[in-house]
């Protein structure tokens, strides 16, 4: 980016101020936040909305967005979310164009969450999903379901905060192979938090492979799997040494990108016996809180300093840490609020109060069950269900029925494709004839179908090995400044141009070919009857033991049971 900005700056020399000069110094404001330079953005913002004012509004409104994580950033939070306030009142009041609308929401939403502020977070994101229904331009997608899924993930509606990530993979994939990491890492979270171990760590895994920090995450599965020794290691490494990721919602160098570690280093630290690096994290935590005065942030802190206290025996003090985190999380954010209430029940234990401890466990054991499995929609009768087999779609959801048990699923793709199957018990389905069914198409022509071409064009490679260039020149400039700021996101770049042009050429300088139209559509229908056979398992495990045997997916996707079960189906 640098070498496009460097030149833009020179076709701009010499000009008289116009629109495209706010544009830079927006571009300019993001180049230097996300490169860790909190002065030098805080210049180019306030240069954005001096020249946007005069030139063009919408530059105008970003760059005051941009002004108001700045002065966020550096502690001044009330005079930063009044500016975000400003420039939300111009966004509804129309006074932008419908694409700088959209961008403008997008940068009010990644401001208030990488604050913690989740309540007034929701309520933007409320507003720009209305103002999207409503609009040519702008849809919920990509970066913007990422933040949505994060919301759902605290509202304790796991099932759909997962959809929501899983879909912003599958359209940041294409162009944003870099920021594929955020939606995996938040992926491996929302798993963490539906007990499903396995499935985090794959998703966390992947995050690391695209680039990303996978961090805490990874460090409480490992807690989680019982690995103590990786668990600490890695949550102290990833204190000590963070990745300088470029990201946005929260910038590197910053006392918020610090805040959800030192949590789990607290609970890691703890269980693994070292209290004292366990009492610094805390105080530590309870300095960003104070700092940035988000009731989040508080209640972390509380349950941190709460967690210390009981394994330092101090069980009165641990209690009143843990019940004002329980009160905290209790508005809208019941994962947190459930474990909060657990912590709080071995604090009861210790001060000798029984029946409390009781109380306290069964609301969060009765709270995180419920997150796990899912919002359970009543069953209606249905005729015979005890003696057939049914698979019956009822608006949002699906009532099956197997062996004389019924339960009811979510209406999701996933289920949509196996009702196709089951229907036609032995026949095999082409999973494009899947696609174009649950699309509305009666057919596609397979035969016309070919790859997706290069993965890499000669075009792109050639913009490529220029970057590379630039990077080089980047590196040399740093080296004479002593800028290893600078040097470490230029070595990171470089790394990774070079991990996607290897994986573009195979052996001999072959281009590779971008996967084919039909090897996109088994990927995606895999994973959808997958999902749903997991969902299926966990609330029928013989139903869901008998589609794993039954169920063959692939290119092609078939239902293959016994006789008796082949004409026994009712939908």
């Amino acid at each position: 980016m640098r070498g496009w900005l460097a030149r833009a700056e020179r076709l701009l020399e010499g000009q008289g101020e116009t629109a495209p000069h706010a544009w830079l110094a927006v571009v300019r404001t993001y180049e230097r936040l996300l490169s860790g330079d909190q002065p030098g953005a805080q210049q180019w913002a306030r240069t954005a909305v001096d020249v946007g004012s005069r030139w063009d509004p919408a530059a105008a409104a970003i760059g005051r967005v941009a002004e108001a994580r700045l002065l966020i950033l550096d502690g001044k939070v009330e005079e930063g979310l009044v500016l975000l306030d400003a420039a939300g009142v111009a966004t509804v009041s129309g006074e932008l164009d419908p694409l700088s609308t959209g961008v403008v929401y997008c940068e009010l939403v990644c401001a208030l969450q990488g604050l913690a502020l989740y309540d007034v977070a929701e309520q933007w994101t409320e507003a720009m999903e209305r103002w999207c229904e409503t609009n040519a331009i702008g849809s919920l997608h990509g970066r913007c379901r990422v933040h949505r899924a994060e919301i759902l993930r605290l509202r304790g509606a796991c099932d759909e905060a997962e959809l929501q990530a899983l879909a912003a993979c599958d359209e940041l994939r294409p162009y944003l192979k870099r920021e594929l990491g955020w939606p995996l890492n938040e992926l491996g979270r929302i798993r963490l938090h539906k007990g499903d171990i396995i499935g985090a760590e794959d998703a966390l895994l992947a995050a690391h492979l695209a680039g990303w920090d996978p961090q805490p995450g990874l460090a409480l599965v490992r807690l989680a799997q019982g690995d103590g020794a990786t668990a600490v290691a890695s949550i102290r490494d990833a204190l000590e040494r963070p990745l300088r990721v470029p990201w946005k919602e929260q910038p590197p160098n910053t006392d918020l990108q610090r805040a959800p570690l030192l949590e789990a280093q607290v609970e890691i630290e703890v269980a693994f016996g070292d209290i004292g690096r366990a009492r610094s994290a805390v105080a530590e935590l309870q300095s960003v809180a104070a700092r940035f005065n988000s009731k989040a942030l508080f209640a972390g802190a509380a349950l941190a300093r709460s967690r210390v206290q009981l394994a330092e025996g101090e069980a009165s003090g641990a209690e009143r840490a843990a019940s004002e985190a329980v009160v905290l999380w209790k508005v809208g954010a019941p994962y947190e609020a459930a474990v909060a209430r657990l912590v709080l029940a071995d604090a009861h234990d210790a001060a000798g109060s029984d029946h409390r401890a009781v109380l306290e466990r069964a609301a969060g054991r009765s709270i995180l069950e419920g997150i796990r499995t899912g919002p359970v929609a009543p069953v209606p009768p249905l005729a015979d269900a005890a003696d057939g087999y049914v698979f019956h779609c009822e608006g949002d959801y699906w009532s099956v029925s197997f062996s004389g048990h019924t339960v009811r699923v979510r209406n999701v793709k996933g289920m949509r494709y196996l009702a196709r199957l089951v229907a036609q018990p032995g026949r095999e389905h082409h999973v494009l004839d899947l696609v174009a069914a649950e699309s509305g198409v009666t057919e596609v022509a397979r035969s016309s179908i070919g790859d997706a071409g290069p993965v890499l064009d000669s075009r792109a490679k050639d913009a490529y090995r220029r970057r590379l260039a630039e990077i080089d020149e980047d590196l040399d400039e740093a080296s004479v400044l002593g800028d290893a700021e600078r040097a470490a996101q230029a070595e990171a770049e470089r790394d990774f141009l070079l991990r996607e042009l290897a994986g573009a050429v195979g052996l001999g300088g072959r281009d590779r070919r971008a996967a084919s139209t039909s090897e996109r559509a088994r990927a995606g229908v895999t994973r959808a009857v997958r999902q749903a056979m997991s969902r299926i398992t966990e609330l029928h495990p013989d139903l869901g033991e008998h589609l794993d045997r039954t169920i063959h997916t692939g290119t092609y996707c078939s239902y293959v049971p016994d006789s008796r079960l082949a004409a026994a189906w009712r939908f």
